[in-house]
């Protein structure tokens, strides 16, 4: 059963910029990290709250930043600020930097994939997995400046990858993970498509009234989310009872 922690701890990742500290409840860490980008917007980390603050309740040290995808770098310098920042700052935060995996939605999760796998970054700055949550990989990411399909065809990933999307997504079609998964050399650890849509997958809904994703009250929604939370937990090394296994390899 997922224990659900307190409102995140807001910090200051870089001038003026916020990140969302999600920790687990009960037992003290080291927990196992989880950083984890939002999608195309300006500052949107309140829309993966409900995501962390479940995947926190499985054991997980989540950190959520708002990036601006509207700067003028494309919001390249706020996530690699973000990295750098919980990178430095995980174990301060009760966090295990040696378990330490990235992961985005939509378009962070692109971002999540496109570095962990890109050849200039040195092994050592590698997390330990990547995650990517309803993203599409053929265009050039922010970080990197190249697509991750074309340099992860027909190779091995340099970290254990794990995917999620949803059958029903209308604004990222589900091939767009499926082209990666196929592509790979080894497919991903495992690859996730629960029957929910775009906002479903981080346990979300959108409104268009709001214009912006809420928590989720649909059922099909609620149950992607879980599982996309307790799919981060794995590949952070939490077994399904929720305590943190050993460091990955």
């Amino acid at each position: 059963m997922t224990v659900h922690p307190a409102q995140p701890e807001v910090v200051e990742y870089a001038g003026g910029r916020l990140m969302d500290v999600h920790r687990p409840a009960g037992p003290p860490g080291p927990w196992p990290v989880v950083l984890l980008w939002h999608g195309r917007g300006p500052d949107e980390r309140d829309v993966l709250h409900p995501l962390a603050r479940e995947a926190a309740g499985l054991g997980l040290l989540v950190l959520v930043p708002d990036w601006r995808s509207d700067a003028e770098d494309g919001g390249r310098a706020h996530l690699l600020a973000s990295l750098a920042h919980a990178r430095r700052h995980a174990a301060a935060y009760g966090g295990d930097p040696d378990r330490f995996v990235l992961a985005g939605w939509s378009m962070g999760g692109r971002e999540a994939v496109a570095l962990a796998t890109h050849p200039a970054t040195p092994a050592e700055e590698r997390p330990t997995a990547a995650v990517g949550i309803s993203s599409s990989y053929t265009n050039p990411a922010l970080t990197t400046g190249e697509a991750p399909l074309p340099l992860l065809t027909g190779r091995l990933s340099p970290v254990p990858l794990w995917l999620v999307h949803g059958t029903r997504d209308d604004l990222v079609p589900a091939e767009r993970t499926r082209e990666l998964n196929a592509a790979l050399l080894k497919p991903a650890e495992r690859f996730l498509e629960p029957d929910t849509d775009h906002a479903g997958t981080v346990l979300t809904e959108y409104d268009p009234a709001f214009n912006r994703c809420r928590p989720a009250r649909a059922a099909h929604a609620v149950d992607a989310g879980r599982a996309t939370a307790r799919l981060l937990a794995e590949a952070a090394g939490v077994p399904a009872g929720g305590s943190p296994a050993h460091p990955l390899g």
